[in-house]
């Protein structure tokens, strides 16, 4: 899991002291509203770890987020004047951010995913996986010629992953499950969002017990893989994310040792397992010494990302049955 933070800044002190009235007043551009945004940022110190890597990134966010403008918005509007609602709601949004360190996607209720955007609320973890890189190429590493006819997302949260592989493969129909009803609303909600309801469907499943007799060309997942030392040490923005979508006991493996042992048993006999695993993939190597994990590298950064074809998964049933 990525961790990129600003250092506070002592030099001056910080302008939320003024009421937000004050300081929309003193707010006239887009251009002023990115410059403040930034400055306080880096005086709060925050975590950039939720679809941004700085304090100009998170303020670029933020103000186009508030106002509904694409991120590759003409610069020319920069100087344009905000009218005083658009003003008052970007300082708010700042004002939240610093005092409640609630990840930006939350204040804004969407982020992007593979070019996509989704609703994302407290319920669900905030989009950042690396497989996107592999959506993208529509998994053309292992599906060369004809792309996976069913792919399941496992512990899909939002659905992003999912959704995405549908509007990417418009052939491929998709199992959306999680053991989170919270969560199924969520994904429910981008399926409606995107349209993509006569393809993708969402099922209730503790991994793969609500899942009897469904096999896959490919199944991609994004489980609880934080382990007890990362999840009692994680910054502040993270503790806003949903605890059952993160931690999975001391190792960080306890879900997914569960994959392993029973992927098999829903996978088509050429299919792939692709799974997230990030700073717990040198606990998963210690666990399975004799197992070639395939670990994928991405353009965009990112890491703890493996594949297991079905024959590999066959080859070491023994290990996996193991633990």
């Amino acid at each position: 899991m990525a961790d990129s933070s600003s250092s506070p800044s002592t030099s001056r002190s910080s302008t939320l002291a003024l009421p937000d009235a004050e300081l929309a007043d003193g707010l006239f551009t887009l251009r002023d509203c990115l410059r403040w945004a930034t400055s306080e940022f880096h005086l709060a110190g925050l975590t950039y770890s939720h679809g941004t890597d700085s304090a100009w990134d998170e303020a670029v966010a933020l103000v186009l987020g508030a106002l509904h403008l694409p991120w590759n918005v003409d610069p020319g509007v920069l100087d344009a004047r905000l009218l005083p609602m658009e003003r008052e709601r970007i300082v708010g949004l700042v004002r939240d951010r610093i005092s409640d360190r609630r990840p930006l996607p939350y204040l804004l209720g969407e982020a992007f995913f593979a070019g996509l955007v989704f609703s994302v609320d407290e319920r669900v973890l905030i989009p950042r996986s690396p497989i996107a890189e592999l959506i993208e190429s529509g998994f053309q590493a292992w599906f060369p010629e004809e792309p996976p006819r069913r792919i399941l997302d496992l512990c899909t949260g939002s659905g992003c992953i999912g959704i995405a592989c549908a509007e990417y493969l418009p052939t491929v129909e998709v199992d959306l499950s999680d053991i989170s009803q919270d969560a199924l609303a969520v994904a429910r909600e981008n399926i409606n969002r995107h349209d993509v309801g006569r393809r993708v469907r969402a099922v209730h499943s503790d991994v793969f017990d609500g899942l009897e007799g469904q096999r896959y060309d490919l199944i991609v997942s994004n489980p609880p893989y934080v382990d007890i030392r990362d999840l009692t040490t994680m910054p502040e923005e993270f503790r806003h994310e949903p605890a059952l979508a993160l931690g999975a006991g001391s190792d960080g493996l306890d879900i997914v040792r569960r994959i392993l042992r029973e992927a098999r048993a829903h996978l088509s006999d050429h299919g792939v397992l692709i799974v997230e695993v990030g700073n717990s993939d040198h606990h998963l190597e210690a666990a399975f010494p004799e197992v070639p994990f395939l670990w994928l590298e991405f353009e965009r950064g990112g890491q703890g990302v493996f594949a297991l074809t079905a024959e590999e998964l066959d080859a070491h049933a023994a290990s996996f049955a193991q633990q």
